[in-house]
């Protein structure tokens, strides 16, 4: 049979059995309102899921190695996203421990408030910045050192091909992939926060000083960003990188793309800082320091931006985190970070030729898995601290 039907024998199953787990449901509690009320929906979502859990314990059981020795990729892949996730729960149990005991009161009180996924976000967050940050400090070599044993399998163990002074392997040409990583962080990372910081302070300058003003000024300001959101920003990305290429080369074209990044993304940080100006700028207090005599940079920095922290910081991971993504993104097209430095994009373009070797080395294959892992985990994390800020920011209570 083949994958199609088994997944529609499957399909059609839990669909059954959605049916006798609300009707058994109804009937054992004599129709008691939950059961009674729960539509379909819910009943098919909570067999789906525990089919879900049982077949994740399935595979994870199963043997590692077929009986004709070769090793089962789904399975090893399974094993170490399980592992993962559990050793990513214990740290941040144990982050949120330490917290809730060491530092300011202030800061123990929010540990305690915190949940799993927020102390899980933070933690990661702090990797991160750590090894951006020491990267110098942390790798073992340079992010352009060229060695001469190239496609050193990952492991460490000299009888698979591997080699102990590189514990993560080396690329096609010989450089190591665990200093790449790190120096990855310090460059992808890096040039996201400070492409992110540049388009807030261009858009919310702006969106604010539309809200103030209003007038011509913001027409004339509101229609220009129209226009700009009106193209698809990677798209746009592409074609303005594109033309600055013949220009500039090498770092010169890494800034002209921190530029570029940042002016398409002040677009979407000028629409949220001009909503949130116009709601402030009605208030009592802002008319009071205009009738003091106070200056436009008073009225935005003193007065409109204090009472606007809370949704430019949520707006602010979420826009890290698009910014970051689609930094990764050109630069798997060629157009982002330009060598030698390093760049996670770029390594998962470089190292795909490896997911070849999935079928009998997962351990080679898993090698472009790093960079696009730590682009997916750090993305991951950031939503978890933002989720959290939005919680607190709107006064929801659980």
């Amino acid at each position: 049979m083949t994958a199609f039907l088994w997944s529609v024998v499957a399909l059609f199953a839990i669909a059954l059995l959605g049916w006798l787990f609300r009707f058994v449901g109804q009937t054992v509690t004599k129709n008691k309102p939950y059961f009674r009320d729960m539509p379909y929906a819910v009943a098919f979502g909570y067999v789906l899921a525990a089919a879900l859990v049982v077949g994740g314990i399935w595979l994870y059981l199963r043997p590692a190695m077929t009986d004709a020795g070769t090793p089962r990729a789904s399975v090893i892949f399974w094993r170490w996203a399980v592992h993962f996730l559990a050793a990513s729960a214990v740290a941040a149990f144990l982050f949120r421990l330490l917290g809730r005991a060491v530092g300011t009161a202030s800061s123990r009180k929010l540990f305690r408030q915190m949940p799993l996924t927020a102390a899980f976000g933070i933690f990661v967050v702090l990797i991160y910045a750590f090894a951006a940050i020491f990267a110098g400090l942390i790798a073992p070599h340079g992010q352009e050192q060229v060695f001469a044993a190239a496609n050193v399998v990952p492991g460490g163990d000299p009888a698979l091909g591997g080699n102990p002074e590189f514990p993560l392997g080396t690329d096609q040409i010989g450089r190591d992939i665990l200093s790449r990583l790190i120096y990855g962080a310090q460059n992808t990372v890096g040039i996201a926060f400070a492409t992110t910081i540049l388009a807030f302070l261009l858009g919310g300058s702006l969106g604010f000083l539309a809200a103030t003003l209003r007038g011509w000024v913001d027409q004339l300001l509101s229609r220009a960003v129209d226009v700009l959101m009106a193209i698809p920003s990677l798209i746009f990305s592409l074609l303005l990188i594109t033309v600055a290429s013949a220009w500039v080369s090498g770092t010169g074209l890494t800034i002209a793309m921190i530029v570029i990044i940042a002016v398409i993304d002040a677009t979407r940080v000028f629409r949220l800082a001009r909503a949130v100006g116009m709601n402030i700028v009605v208030m009592d207090y802002i008319e009071a320091a205009k009738l003091r005599g106070e200056g436009l940079g008073y009225l935005i920095f003193r007065e409109i931006l204090p009472n606007a922290t809370a949704p430019l910081l949520a707006e602010f991971g979420l826009r890290f985190c698009f910014v970051f993504l689609t930094i990764s993104a050109l630069s798997f097209l060629g157009l982002g970070i330009q060598p030698p430095l390093a760049d996670w994009g770029t390594m998962v373009k470089d190292l795909s030729a490896f997911i070849n070797y999935a079928a009998f080395a997962p351990q080679i294959a898993a090698s472009p898995l790093l960079a696009a892992g730590a682009i997916a985990l750090l993305t991951v994390a950031v939503n978890f601290v933002v989720d959290w800020m939005l919680h607190r920011s709107s006064g929801l209570k659980e």
